[in-house]
């Protein structure tokens, strides 16, 4: 899948972070594009995070999470220190970000949203989240991706 980088690997290019660009051929027919990606690649689930986009009291806040599970609102809302929150409508969160659902990730966004990473990304050396596209995975150290989106890390996957 030759073709130009994205905003998220043109971001870990200029902040010279290490991280690997992963392709793989997108079926649109397929019910979770995280769980496309890990099966495309051959990983094991729990190493491929999700970037959803929730409203917390009515602001808008990023989760990033293992694939295999679910945003836990409350737990969101707490860690940005908010007390409700909901899922983004999904042209606010394309708006925001400026990437199309399925392919948003949480490097490069157009507007710098709080984000919150799940803890269980600490248990491993690398983990893998979308390079902004559909088909495309970058695969980094979860300290570079905290350290980046200047991100808190809370125990949010239900």
């Amino acid at each position: 899948m030759a073709g130009k980088g994205t905003p998220a690997t043109a971001l870990l290019v200029k902040q010279r972070v290490p991280h690997h660009v992963h392709a793989y051929e997108h079926d649109p027919r397929a019910e979770s594009y995280g769980l496309e990606a890990a099966e495309a690649l051959g990983l094991a689930p729990e190493r491929v995070f999700k970037t959803l986009v929730a409203e917390v009291d009515g602001r808008l806040a990023v989760g990033v999470v293992p694939v295999t599970g679910q945003l836990d609102l409350k737990a969101l809302a707490a860690a940005c220190g908010g007390k409700k929150a909901k899922m983004a409508e999904m042209a606010a969160a394309e708006r925001a970000t400026g990437y199309v659902a399925g392919g948003i990730s949480p490097l490069g966004q157009k507007k710098r949203l709080p984000v919150v990473v799940d803890s269980s990304a600490k248990n491993f050396d690398t983990i893998y989240c979308s390079a902004g596209r559909r088909g495309l995975e970058i695969e980094l150290a979860p300290g570079d991706l905290v350290r980046l989106l200047d991100a808190q890390v809370a125990g949010i996957a239900a």
